[in-house]
């Protein structure tokens, strides 16, 4: 897996990424949307250097010029719901993209720290021989995007995968690199320090779905 650390060399993400940990920005939701958008818009920018153009001719007012576009069709696919700010932000920058959304979470079958993923609502267009780009905000254990994962590519195969994360933690990222094929992207804004025992981000944000839509049952 080639995995890219944009947030290493100092730029205004790290402003953003500042803002949405803070725990007193954090009670104003709309902001922290609109943090999480930005980050999405910055690394929608950074992913985009990777992909393939094609020449073209554009006919100005005044002339003709010669110049570049995307060639590569783009599936954008968040997990719902924490990756919709998140989703925002690529789209606002891959405006000609398909869509899709998948849910996945964390079910306590004995109530207690243990869990399975459940993933139990998928709306996506075809991405057979497309740039499929995963969005999810935080990559805790892994366990949720591998799901998702297995769930999508049952009988279509991207010609590139990409997976954009705004948190990450080494055990999550160690559980990507042992589960998904090794010609993977993995995009991490920012890399934290672990998991605890819980299995939450150390010392991350919390829980970025309930801080950017409020509280669930």
């Amino acid at each position: 897996m080639q995995i890219h650390y944009i947030s290493e060399q100092n730029s205004i993400l790290n402003h953003f990424l500042t803002q949405i940990r803070d725990v007193n920005i954090q009670k104003d939701s709309m902001r922290f949307r609109k943090n999480i958008e930005r980050i999405g818009e910055i690394m929608a920018y950074e992913l985009s250097k990777t992909l393939e153009y094609k020449e073209i001719s554009v006919q100005t007012p005044l002339g003709i010029k010669h110049t570049t576009t995307i060639a590569d069709n783009v599936v954008l696919c968040s997990i719902l719901r924490a990756g919709l700010a998140l989703h925002t932000g690529f789209m606002d920058f891959f405006d000609d993209a398909e869509n899709g959304f998948v849910s996945a979470y964390r079910h306590h079958y004995n109530n207690d720290d243990k869990f399975e993923i459940l993933v139990e609502y998928q709306a996506a267009p075809s991405f057979q021989d497309k740039n499929l780009i995963l969005i999810d905000p935080m990559l805790a254990t892994g366990q949720s995007l591998v799901a998702v994962f297995n769930k999508l590519i049952v009988e279509e195969t991207p010609k590139e995968i990409h997976i954009a994360v705004v948190i990450a933690t080494p055990e999550g990222i160690q559980f990507l690199e042992e589960n998904l094929p090794q010609n993977c992207h993995l995009w991490v804004a920012a890399l934290d320090e672990k998991l605890n025992e819980k299995n939450y981000i150390i010392p991350g944000l919390g829980d970025a779905g309930d801080l950017a839509y409020g509280d669930k049952l």
